[in-house]
């Protein structure tokens, strides 16, 4: 028996100047653990004048992630929060009962050619949290767990893994960490948790027999014993945690368990009942009809 549950093919969508690789939610595979939405976006090259700009928008029920390789992002939200993001940092921002936000190319990285790459992730909420405040915090890279075996490097980027924890404020059992290894290199997977998955973002791995190639996701069977290794040198993210006693709806930008409301939020975004983003009000996403 595979200890490969199932493999996700990513679907590429063009979300104008830069391409992006949809990972979650899947026909087959809506999450795994608490992660609801997995995006991998880029590499993409900008030419001096032009960038990444995602309008105003809002969410509910969630917490989202941008996790950068390359490239500098500025988050603002309806908090007051305005903070760039860089490779190897995290900003994490819990929705709860409804915020808006933008992310945009900052006018630094904007007057030169630059580059993008990295990973944008929605994590669900529990349902007894689904309604909390919204909540934003930056934790720069070098705040985050970071540790080298055996030609494996491993950066915690959020929960509790490999006997660390990061510092970031979650509300599930989860983990979530950026791994680069050398040929030869392996390394076995937390067991702890019911739901993992591996993305690979470059390079050659093998689970086995079972060749892992670049931007897949294989889902893993529950409580196998999961060592990965390195045919070359590789980059991939391993993700996972507990599952929920209830389902979870997705909806636009909306995440919840109750589908009343989500129609509730999308009312409420269309009605323009939303707070603004300071420094950012001029623009917003409107609601897809």
């Amino acid at each position: 028996m595979s200890a490969i549950e199932l493999t996700i093919t990513p679907r590429e969508k063009d979300l104008g100047g830069f391409s992006v690789h949809r990972i979650l939610p899947y026909a087959k595979r809506r999450m795994v653990g608490p992660f609801i939405f997995l995006d991998h976006m880029g590499p993409a090259q900008f030419e001096a004048g032009k960038g990444i700009d995602v309008r105003p928008h809002p969410h509910i029920g969630l917490s989202t992630v941008t996790y950068l390789f390359e490239g500098e992002i500025i988050h603002r939200d309806t908090l007051g929060s305005h903070q760039a993001i860089k490779p190897g940092d995290v900003n994490w921002m819990t929705a709860g009962r409804g915020i808006a936000h933008s992310e945009r190319t900052g006018a630094g990285e904007r007057g030169r050619p630059h580059g993008v790459h990295g990973l944008q992730s929605w994590v669900a909420l529990p349902k007894e949290y689904e309604e909390c405040a919204p909540e934003f915090f930056h934790h720069a890279a070098a705040s985050l767990p970071e540790f080298t075996f055996s030609d494996v490097t491993v950066r915690l980027v959020a929960g509790r893994a490999f006997g660390r924890e990061a510092p970031v404020k979650v509300y599930s059992p989860m983990f979530y960490a950026a791994v680069t290894m050398q040929p030869g290199g392996s390394v076995t997977l937390p067991g702890e948790y019911r739901e993992r998955a591996l993305y690979l973002l470059e390079g050659s791995l093998r689970i086995g027999n079972t060749q892992v190639l670049e931007k897949m996701l294989p889902v893993f069977q529950p409580g196998d014993a999961i060592t990965v290794e390195a045919a070359g040198p590789s980059r991939f993210m391993l993700l996972g945690g507990e599952p929920f006693p209830e389902l979870r709806y997705i909806d636009w930008n909306f995440v919840s368990s109750s589908h009343e409301r989500i129609d509730q939020a999308k009312a409420d975004w269309k009605g323009g009942r939303f707070a603004k983003i300071p420094g950012d009000d001029k623009e917003y996403i409107p609601l897809p009809e």
